[in-house]
């Protein structure tokens, strides 16, 4: 348990809030600098992961991105497995990392650069509406909400949220044993919105990133995590005390998500996926896969088919 704490301690956000360009550090954009998303419901939302048909052609936003000689991406440096700091070598790595540079080369070339933002739960709708970022690839749900504040690609993973907790809890899914417990989830989040919904008489608490709540668990402080298993998934994996149970109760489609004004930039994005999804086991989507998620979370044959708009 004390190394748990201590490998998840070394992955927490940094405290800075700009990235230099010439060595691609993550900075943090503080909560208390960036004001909330506004809240909004689509009433006649039918198929949110629709998105913008491929195309290679440039716009005002790729040319944005290739005049300034560098990619923006917000992404998560704590989440084990998808976007996180390798404590020996400090570099991010993961999943969505690796999805992010294969957009960079796309736009740059084959050296093309990125630079990595650490953007929390709840500040990447607001990241992406100021233009501190050009792409969020952050295991980020596309959802009927969000699509009136941001622009998505077509979906790249497919997870479900999940309750987390350490082996031996009496709570044994997302039901009435969560009554009277600590839940912990991260703020901005699906599984947040899913306890707003039906907390199932939890004691909830929000935090700015899931990996708060895994060491919430550790020290005892809170009782349940509610997260995407796909994220829940890699946090068993840095502790095998504790365990995922219940089944999946929403469906969550990952999409790399952009300012609703870049719509070019949205295009060539699913261009790139419609390559990186074709990519075998040296290439691609199946290679980032086998490298990163296979080990736990097998069982997986390929990436989600995409959607496409009627335009």
């Amino acid at each position: 348990m004390a190394l748990a704490c201590a490998v998840a301690a070394g992955l927490l956000p940094l405290a800075q809030d700009r990235a230099d360009p010439r060595d691609g550090r993550a900075g943090s954009v503080a909560s208390a600098d960036v004001p909330a998303a506004p809240k909004s419901v689509a009433g006649d939302c039918k198929n949110p992961e629709a998105s913008l048909k491929p195309s290679g052609r440039s716009g005002p936003a790729v040319d944005r991105i290739k005049d300034r000689g560098y990619l923006i991406a917000g992404v998560d440096q704590n989440s084990f497995r998808w976007g996180y700091r390798n404590p020996a070598t400090k570099d991010l790595e993961g999943f969505d990392i690796d999805l992010a540079r294969a957009i960079a080369k796309d736009l740059l070339g084959p050296d093309g650069r990125v630079v990595f933002r650490a953007i929390p739960t709840d500040q990447r709708i607001p990241a992406l509406e100021q233009r501190k970022v050009d792409v969020i690839v952050r295991t980020m749900t596309i959802n009927c909400e969000r699509i009136e504040q941001v622009a998505f690609s077509t979906a790249y993973f497919e997870a479900g949220q999940q309750v987390l907790v350490p082996k031996g809890s009496p709570v044994t899914a997302f039901n009435d044993t969560l009554r009277g417990r600590r839940v912990c989830t991260a703020a901005g989040s699906t599984g947040e919105a899913e306890l707003r919904r039906t907390s199932h008489g939890a004691k909830v608490t929000t935090v700015p990133s899931q990996l708060d709540c895994l060491v919430r668990l550790q020290l005892g402080r809170a009782d349940a995590v509610i997260t995407d298993n796909a994220l829940a998934a890699g946090q068993a994996a840095q502790d095998p005390s504790v365990e995922l149970v219940g089944e999946p109760f929403t469906r969550e489609p990952y999409g790399v998500a952009m300012n609703l004004g870049d719509e070019d930039l949205v295009r060539r994005v699913n261009k790139v996926l419609e390559k990186y999804r074709k990519g075998g086991d040296d290439s691609g989507w199946m290679k980032a896969y086998k490298r990163w998620l296979e080990d736990d979370l097998d069982g997986i044959d390929g990436p989600p088919e995409p959607t496409y708009k009627k335009d």
